[in-house]
C-alpha cells in the first residue's frame, strides 16, 4: 500500500494543471447546461421541497417522488467547479472483475451527490445516521446500502437508497424541472468494517434555467422527506476543504470554533490506512431533521435539538472520509495537504479477501420489530 505525505504551503485552489482539450470542451458544455442565476438572498443550504410555485390551478400532485432540491440555492459554475466536473466525467476507475464474483450480500454502493451553491462551488450532500445523533461523533454517511439482486447495477442501488433515505426520486422523469441528475462517474471500491465492497456513484444535481418559467421560490415550509428509521439529518459539506488541512473560510461566513481536519495512521489487515477526521461546520446552513419520529428516534432528535445550538462542526470520518479525499482528489487534480493512502479504494484488499474465500455469502440478520434503529441499518447494508 503506497502512502503519500501532505503537500507543503497553501495552493490556490484556482491554480488547477492546465486542461486538456477534452476537458476544456466539456467545461464549456457544463457552463452551457448551469445557466440558473445566483441567489443574492438565501443560504447555501440544501433542502427538499414541493413544487408547489410551478403547481397549476386544479393539478394534484400525486407522488411524493415530486419532492425535489431547490433551485434557489443553487448557482452557475464558477471555472474551477467546471473543471471539477470535467474531470470526474472523464474519469474510468480501473477494471474490477472481483465484483462480478461477489454474492449480492457483499454489494453496495452510496450516492455522492454534487450541487452547486450561490458562488458557484461545488457542495456535497452527507447524511448523519439516526443512532449516532446522541454524542454528534457518530456516522456521517452519505445515502446508500446494499444491492437487492445481483443485476442491480451500483448506481441503480445508489439511487434506490437515495430515494428512501432522503426523498431523491430514483426516477428522473420524477424530478420536476428545472432539475436533473446526471451520473458522472464511479470510484474504486472500498471495503466496509462488514467487509463489503462498496461502490461510491459520484453525480451532479443541475438546476437549470427553463426559458418561459417562473424561477422556484424558496419558502419555509419546503421541507424534506426522510426516513427517520434510517437517517436522523442531512447536510452539505464544502466539496474541495476535502483536501485541505484548515477550514476554507469565504468572504463574509462566520466559522465555528474547532479544527477543520485531523487524522491518524491505523494499521487494517496488515497494511496502513489512514483515517480522516473532518469536522465539518454547520452553523452557515440548515440542518435537515426528520419530521416523523417514531420510538428511539424521538429522544434522539429531541436530545438534537436540545444541543443543536452548542454542536457546530458534525464530524466526517472513515470510509466516508476515505471516499471524499478520493474524489476530490480526482476531480481538482490536487493532493491533500494532509497525509494520505496513495491509491483510491480498497480493491486490492477485496480481491485478496476474495480469493482466500473469505467473502461468502453473508446470512441475513434477523431484525424484530424491537430491534434499535443502527441495528436496523447494519442488517439492510
Amino acid at each position: 500500500m503506497s502512502l503519500t505525505n501532505g503537500t507543503s504551503g497553501t495552493t490556490n485552489r484556482h491554480d488547477s494543471p492546465p486542461l486538456t482539450e477534452l476537458e476544456t470542451a466539456e467545461i464549456l458544455q457544463s457552463i452551457r447546461n448551469s445557466t440558473t442565476a445566483p441567489s443574492t438572498e438565501l443560504p447555501a443550504d440544501l433542502t427538499l421541497s414541493l413544487d408547489l410555485h410551478h403547481q397549476q390551478p386544479g393539478e394534484v400532485i400525486r407522488d411524493l417522488a415530486s419532492y425535489y432540491w431547490d433551485a434557489s440555492t443553487m448557482a452557475p459554475l464558477n471555472a474551477v467547479s467546471a473543471a471539477a466536473l470535467a474531470r470526474l466525467r472523464a474519469y474510468k476507475p480501473p477494471p474490477f472483475p472481483t465484483w462480478d464474483r461477489l454474492p449480492v450480500s457483499r454489494r453496495a454502493a452510496v450516492l455522492i451527490l454534487l450541487f452547486a451553491d450561490r458562488r458557484g462551488d461545488l457542495r456535497v450532500v452527507i447524511t448523519m445516521r439516526a443512532a449516532s445523533l446522541r454524542n454528534f461523533s457518530g456516522h456521517a454517511a452519505f445515502p446508500g446500502g446494499k444491492a437487492d439482486s445481483l443485476s442491480e447495477t451500483p448506481y441503480q442501488i445508489a439511487r434506490r437508497e437515495a430515494w428512501e433515505e432522503i426523498g431523491l426520486p430514483m426516477d428522473d422523469a420524477k424530478i420536476p424541472k428545472p432539475f436533473r441528475i446526471e451520473p458522472l462517474c464511479c470510484l474504486p471500491c472500498s471495503l466496509a468494517k462488514n467487509e463489503m465492497a462498496v461502490r461510491p456513484c459520484v453525480a451532479f444535481l443541475h438546476a437549470d434555467d427553463v426559458p418561459g418559467k417562473p424561477k422556484a421560490m424558496v419558502d419555509e415550509s419546503m421541507i424534506p422527506r426522510l426516513d427517520a428509521k434510517e437517517v436522523a439529518a442531512v447536510f452539505s459539506a464544502p466539496f474541495h476543504n476535502f483536501l485541505k488541512a484548515k477550514d476554507e473560510q469565504r468572504e463574509g461566513e462566520t466559522l465555528p470554533p474547532g479544527e477543520w481536519y485531523d487524522g491518524y495512521w491505523h494499521h487494517w489487515l496488515n497494511e496502513p490506512w489512514r483515517v480522516h477526521n473532518f469536522h465539518v461546520p454547520v452553523n452557515n446552513q440548515k440542518v435537515i431533521k426528520p419530521k416523523v419520529r417514531e420510538g428511539g428516534q424521538a429522544a434522539i432528535a429531541d436530545e438534537l435539538e436540545k444541543e443543536e445550538e452548542t454542536v457546530q462542526r458534525f464530524l466526517v470520518w472513515g470510509m466516508t472520509g476515505r471516499m471524499l479525499v478520493d474524489a476530490a482528489r480526482i476531480a481538482y487534480a490536487e493532493e491533500p495537504e494532509f497525509e494520505h493512502n496513495a491509491h483510491y479504494g480498497d480493491e486490492h484488499l477485496l480481491t485478496r479477501l476474495e480469493e482466500a474465500g473469505q467473502l461468502p455469502e453473508k446470512k441475513r440478520k434477523e431484525v424484530g420489530q424491537e430491534a434499535i434503529k443502527e441495528e436496523v441499518k447494519d442488517a439492510k447494508m
